[in-house]
């Protein structure tokens, strides 16, 4: 069966102040329906470009970019935002919420922007069942004032999910939440492969990762397994960070990974 999304090979190089930076370079990835994968890495590492880059809002220099099989490494622009507001759905740190709208309306824009004129009574079903999907139907005519930061996140989730994307991209969406709050969202994420939709987690926290089916590294412009989880698995803190990251290794470890 073919693969939901397959990179080949992408590069990636941004211009510095002083010089071009390659941020990614020869990256592959690979992620099949109902797939949840985490992305690890050191800030400025590329995680948030590999993500825009997956996301359509930006293009590689280089490689082969397929979804479903079809190539769309080079699509012109008006059929990338056609297809990104089509098949992707995205969930950020910050919530991005209109403040004015409830919980309800706030979702309910993804269906205006995103699937063309649906009849009222059909966009407020889909509406109030994404809210469901991620346990706050109660709060559907909540203004964000009256949420939590959890449950703003819920609501920026739902929106996400109601147009029923084929590929959940999540860029540190637990950045600006409580351990508790955090581990929540993540379950309510992850709840959406069982749909058959693919999750991409960008992330710094190794707890969070490990609940992916595969943790993956981003280092020196290319993607790599993460230490095995039952390695780290008795490391806390920072030490665990590190091991999950790859920043334990020897000189000689490095050099070999770089080959």
């Amino acid at each position: 069966m073919t693969a939901l999304l397959e990179l080949h090979g992408i590069t990636k190089t941004l211009k510095g102040q002083k010089a071009p930076r390659t941020i990614l370079d020869g990256t592959d990835l690979t992620v099949d329906r109902g797939e949840s994968v985490a992305i690890l890495g050191r800030s400025g590492s590329g995680k948030s470009t590999l993500l825009s880059l997956i996301g359509l809002f930006d293009r590689p220099d280089g490689g082969q970019y397929l979804l479903d099989g079809r190539d769309i490494t080079r699509l012109p622009e008006r059929k990338a935002a056609a297809l990104r507001s089509a098949e992707f759905g995205f969930v950020f740190q910050r919530f991005f919420l209109l403040k004015h709208l409830t919980a309800a309306q706030n979702v309910a824009m993804a269906l205006v922007n995103g699937q063309g004129w649906l009849p009222r009574r059909k966009r407020r079903a889909r509406t109030l069942e994404a809210l469901d999907r991620v346990g706050i139907a109660h709060l559907a005519k909540h203004r964000p004032a009256r949420l939590s930061g959890g449950e703003q996140q819920r609501v920026a989730i739902a929106r996400a999910l109601v147009r029923e994307p084929r590929l959940l991209l999540a860029d540190e969406p637990t950045g600006a939440l409580d351990t508790e709050t955090g581990n929540l969202v993540i379950e309510v994420m992850r709840s959406a492969t069982e749909r058959g939709c693919g999750l991409i987690l960008v992330t710094h926290d190794w707890d969070h990762a490990n609940k992916m089916q595969r943790v993956l590294r981003l280092s020196d412009g290319a993607l790599h397994p993460a230490t095995d989880t039952r390695s780290v698995a008795s490391v806390s803190g920072p030490a665990r960070h590190r091991a999950a990251m790859g920043m334990d290794r020897t000189d000689a470890e490095r050099s070999e990974v770089a080959r």
